[in-house]
């Protein structure tokens, strides 16, 4: 199952008819540039760079620039991962005393700049993205067609605010599934998906076959190939410490915890695709929590319930722009709806066979509190027009945590 197939089972909030096309054609087709926080620029103890990548994975080009540096990577601290199909601009800091060995690296397709000395950049630590997309292999029609769109999803409030194809794998749609187990306790058989599962369209699907049919490490060991680095992180911890728990935890934090945040992910587009189907998204109902708003940008861990008493307030809110109404990331320490959003939330945790204790019970680094997320999302700034012989170019900024794949496949309804 690739990403498209996935993606069909979450319904589209407008109901006008798409324009098709398609994305990344070329990495120059998709833009990012971060916009961090600008308390990153304050202090002395780290050197700060502004990285542009393309055809690299995040963590990858950081572990290429710290080997090459002389550092651990675990030094180089970055705000999030950005897309590897795109040309992408965003901030790492290093050790101030490494200032000199990043200046003098040199890897293809990745620039480094020195801007300035500041801090360590922690994930999160910035405000959002721009971007700058163009959609391909669309008709003369689309720009109308775009316009008839955003026009209709104004009047609904926003775009669905889904978590991206990106969470989940594009080819190996499986990071929720591993997810799921990891909750239910069953490290074993979430190594064997993860190193086993393969659609026989990638480099290394062989030996993942082989480990499938046979569970041999040590021929896995032999044959995965070498940049299959986490892969090979985890069949060398199982050999040497014979458990898949330890193998698991011996991966960096931000692979080990993406498993549990993709199914946290995929549970939430649940409840979304589901609140689209039968309850409203941009009208609070009673007990649902809503986040504040201020700028464009939601403020996530400032919530408030809405009651009898206070909706006609928090109505209000939301048609000015000051509040969105919420779902859930299901965690041990989420602050849970009431009335009908509520009923939902636990519908969907119920047919899941889920408690929310399950996030507690996970081993230490993987623990997830939870939290909440707004249903729907404002492109800020958002323009767009037709390029004759190209296609749709499309400009905006999203806050932290927004994919701009969910924006695009509204307009597009490529799947």
């Amino acid at each position: 199952m690739d990403y498209r197939e996935f993606f069909s089972r979450f319904r589209h909030l407008s109901e006008k008819p798409g324009i098709g096309g398609r994305i990344k054609a070329f990495p120059k087709d998709f833009v990012v540039i971060e916009e961090p926080l600008p308390q990153i620029f304050e202090g002395r103890k780290h050197a700060i760079f502004l990285l542009k990548k393309r055809n690299w994975d995040t963590m990858a080009v950081i572990k290429e620039i710290a080997k090459r540096a002389g550092i651990s990577h675990r030094d180089i601290g970055f705000a999030g991962t950005k897309d590897r199909h795109a040309v992408t601009y965003q901030y790492i800091s290093v050790p101030a005393d490494a200032r000199e060995n990043v200046e003098s690296v040199q890897i293809r397709d990745i620039e480094l700049r020195f801007v300035s000395y500041g801090r360590f950049i922690k994930l999160g630590h910035l405000l959002g993205n721009r971007f700058r997309i163009i959609v391909r292999d669309v008709g003369e029609n689309a720009f109308e067609r775009t316009k008839e769109i955003i026009r209709e999803l104004r009047e609904k409030g926003g775009f669905p605010n889904y978590f991206g194809y990106q969470r989940f794998g594009e080819r190996r749609v499986v990071n929720h599934l591993i997810g799921k187990l990891l909750l239910q306790g069953e490290f074993e058989e979430s190594a064997r998906l993860f190193l086993g599962y393969a659609d026989g369209s990638m480099e290394g699907d062989e030996a993942r076959k082989n480990f499938w049919e046979t569970g041999d490490v040590d021929r896995a060991l032999g044959e995965f190939p070498r940049f299959l680095r986490y892969e090979r992180t985890l069949l060398y911890t199982y050999k040497k410490t014979g458990s898949w728990k330890k193998a698991f935890l011996s991966l960096p934090l931000p692979i080990m915890r993406i498993f549990i945040h993709s199914y946290q992910s995929y549970l939430f587009n649940l409840y979304l695709s589901r609140r689209i189907e039968e309850l409203p998204l941009n009208e609070p109902l009673v007990g649902d929590i809503v986040v504040q708003v201020k700028g464009g940008i939601p403020y996530r861990d400032r919530t408030y319930r809405v009651t009898e008493t206070n909706i006609n307030f928090v109505r209000e809110k939301i048609k000015r722009g000051e509040a969105m109404v919420s779902g859930p990331l299901f965690g041990f320490a989420m602050r849970k709806a009431k009335g009908l959003p509520g009923e939902l939330e636990g519908e969907i945790l119920e047919e899941e066979g889920l408690s929310l204790d399950a996030f507690k019970r996970l081993p230490k680094p993987m623990a997830e509190p939870g939290g909440r997320r707004e249903l729907l999302i404002r492109p800020i700034g958002m323009t767009y027009g037709y390029v004759p012989g190209t296609g749709m170019c499309f400009r905006f900024f999203l806050p932290k945590g927004v994919y701009a794949t969910s924006v695009l496949r509204e307009i597009m309804k490529d799947h």
